[in-house]
């Protein structure tokens, strides 16, 4: 049944669940856009160390705490009242951020580090409740609404926070202000989780296993073996490797297949979290609340179909922008190749938008109530997983003297593969 999906905001099974989650994203991207942009300008040059193997350094110690805790993350989620726990995890967020802060007073880039480990943990506990949860609050026909908006708000605050951390940094009084800002948002995430309701224990007599290794393949060895699950599952994982080579590369698509300058970079990187929330709204109208793939495959062809197109209309904007002065926006958006890319951009975001929005809603309405946070919880593990094959593979393709946009080709073309192997193996009809 077709549901107004902006109606559940007005829920409390749902509205406060929903304002958690935005402002953990947007607090996690604010502190680590201005830890970046820290380190690139201020203590890389102050300690005398490589600013761009600190940073690649920070993105892999934010990603190792999915693959070290998920397992048992979503051991405990199974186990203890979700609701509870997330405010657990949100008042553990207080307590980092006002460490963070402290570690921008000191400009001590070890401890801000360490922090970053700590939010990747704490992150990590977060996924299995969030997505949980959804289905204990939720009925079948409203989980697609409550993924599209939850998704759509993520992306958006994300690029929120990423601008914001950006902004504020280098100011005048920027660590006192980013600071103040990160605390805030913590505290009053804490308050709105306050109101989450509570759930019943899926699975109260698990006995939680603490040996990390032997678990996480357990979580994974159960997850991979129902069909259904484990393509939406690779299926998703395969949407972030596909999105996280894209959000990475944009500055320097911007830049040097572009020529365009910083305002540009900005510019798409709001066409995406955008159409990211556009096409997951879009899921509710085009699936009438039904949870099944029948669309999937659609999204994946615009990725492709559009990623293809991207290729060639970036030719005609480079050879446009040719020069030592970099383009603005105005002269981006001033010719047809311009709008071209503009159009390819936010596209292969409503793409992917339809596309993963349904694959999330069916594992969390296929899975077994008593195990489905684990199953959230491999998820995690090997997004992780597919997040850092997306950086290793493009490091490789760019350092053998691949051009940005002929990555992005590689991408669209091994997508298209991708997605009719999943399509003949489980993405027919309803899942």
């Amino acid at each position: 049944m077709l549901h107004s999906q902006f109606s559940l905001l007005s829920k409390r099974r749902f509205l406060p669940l929903f304002v958690t989650q935005a402002l953990g994203a947007f607090n996690d991207n604010v502190f680590k856009n201005a830890l970046v942009i820290l380190i690139t300008y201020v203590l890389a040059e102050k300690l005398h160390m490589n600013g761009q193997l600190m940073v690649t350094a920070a993105a892999g110690i934010f990603i190792l705490p999915f693959f070290l805790f998920s397992a048992l993350a979503g051991q405990l989620a199974d186990k203890f009242d979700k609701s509870r726990l997330i405010r657990r995890v949100k008042l553990a967020e207080i307590v980092l951020m006002c460490l963070a802060a402290l570690g921008f007073y000191l400009e001590s880039v070890y401890l801000l580090l360490g922090i970053l480990f700590l939010m990747g943990a704490q992150s990590a506990f977060f996924g299995p409740l969030k997505y949980g949860i959804l289905p204990d609050h939720l009925e079948e026909d409203e989980l697609i609404s409550g993924n599209a908006l939850i998704q759509a708000a993520t992306f958006l605050a994300i690029l929120l926070g990423t601008v914001v951390g950006g902004v504020l940094v280098l100011g005048d009084s920027g660590l006192l202000q980013i600071s103040l800002v990160i605390v805030a948002v913590a505290v009053v995430g804490w308050g709105t989780s306050q109101w989450i309701p509570a759930t019943t224990p899926a699975d109260p007599g698990l006995g939680v296993r603490l040996n990390l290794l032997s678990e996480t393949w357990r979580v994974i060895g159960h997850t991979l073996k129902r069909r259904e699950i484990v393509v939406a599952v690779i299926g998703i994982s395969w949407f972030w490797l596909v999105g996280a080579t894209f959000l990475a590369q944009v500055p320097t698509f911007g830049k040097h297949m572009l020529g365009g300058d910083e305002i540009i970079v900005t510019f798409l990187l709001v066409l995406f979290s955008v159409g990211i929330g556009v096409g997951s709204l879009l899921c509710n109208l085009l699936l009438r609340g039904e949870v099944h793939a029948t669309y999937v495959p659609i999204g994946a062809l615009g990725i492709t179909l559009f990623s293809i197109d991207l290729y060639f209309a970036t030719n005609g904007v480079g050879a446009a922008g040719g020069g030592e002065l970099l383009m603005n926006l105005q002269s981006f958006l001033s010719g047809p190749s311009g709008w071209r890319v503009t159009v390819d951009f936010l596209l292969i975001a409503v793409s992917g938008g339809v596309y993963i929005v349904p694959l999330n809603a069916i594992v969390q309405a296929r899975s077994a109530p008593s195990h489905r946070s684990r199953n959230i919880a491999a998820l995690n593990i090997l997004n992780a997983l597919f997040m850092v094959a997306s950086a290793l593979i493009t490091a490789v393709m760019l350092a053998s003297g691949w051009s940005v946009s002929e990555v992005f080709l590689a991408v669209a073309l091994l997508n298209a593969v991708v997605a009719v192997v999943l399509t003949r193996w489980g993405w027919e009809g309803k899942a």
